[in-house]
């Protein structure tokens, strides 16, 4: 199995925490988006989407961080990441998508890149859309895991794909300047998480391809 993977890509930061919940042995391979690897025709050949993760499972090549852990989580169900209760599978999906689909596709590199190459638009504007869409998502993020009554996890007494999204994205608003202060239940499940190794292992400054 194989890892196409940048170390400060959230999507790819999911992944490589249900790769290291699962206990999961991986090959790295790194895809610098900094220097628009992802763009490079031979990879683009394998990932139609153009993005990191990618994972090769013997010959079975899959994008889209989501799809990679309901891929892992159908063949490797221990720990399962996505409930098969079925309230809480909706509550699960209900955060990571909120988390996947409004949150990162807002803010990740090649939004910001548009911004100011394209739109010309100033440093300090780019990141006031940042801290804004950062500021919308946590506070919607927040009063969801009010309702489930989060304690150590987002859902539940255990780990799921909830976390797994949580993690990355509070790292990168943390990294970004965010204040983060009025999301005490996102800032709780962030800290727990991050005490647990599977969690320590998957950070981006414990990768091969880490550059301060």
């Amino acid at each position: 199995m194989e890892l196409h993977s940048f170390f400060n890509s959230s999507t790819s930061y999911r992944v490589r925490i249900a790769l290291a919940l699962k206990k999961l042995d991986f090959d790295f391979v790194p895809v610098n988006i900094r220097v628009l690897d992802h763009k490079k025709p031979e990879y683009v050949a394998r990932n139609p989407g153009a993005s990191v993760p990618l994972l090769d499972d013997d010959g079975f090549e899959l994008g889209q961080s989501l799809a990679i852990i309901d891929y892992l989580d159908a063949k490797y169900p221990e720990p399962r990441l996505i409930p098969q209760d079925l309230k809480q599978r909706a509550r699960v999906l209900e955060i990571s998508n909120l988390i996947a689909c409004d949150m990162h596709p807002l803010n990740n590199l090649r939004v910001l890149r548009y911004l100011v190459t394209t739109l010309g638009v100033s440093d300090e504007a780019k990141n006031g859309w940042y801290h804004h869409w950062v500021a919308e998502g946590f506070q919607s993020l927040e009063k969801m895991l009010e309702r489930t009554n989060s304690d150590k996890f987002c859902v539940g007494g255990q780990v799921s794909l909830a976390d797994c999204c949580l993690v990355p994205q509070v790292a990168n608003a943390a990294r970004m300047g965010c204040n983060l202060g009025a999301y005490p239940r996102v800032m709780a499940v962030y800290e727990h998480c991050n005490t647990l190794e599977a969690f320590q292992q998957a950070a981006p400054a414990n990768q091969p391809d880490y550059q301060a």
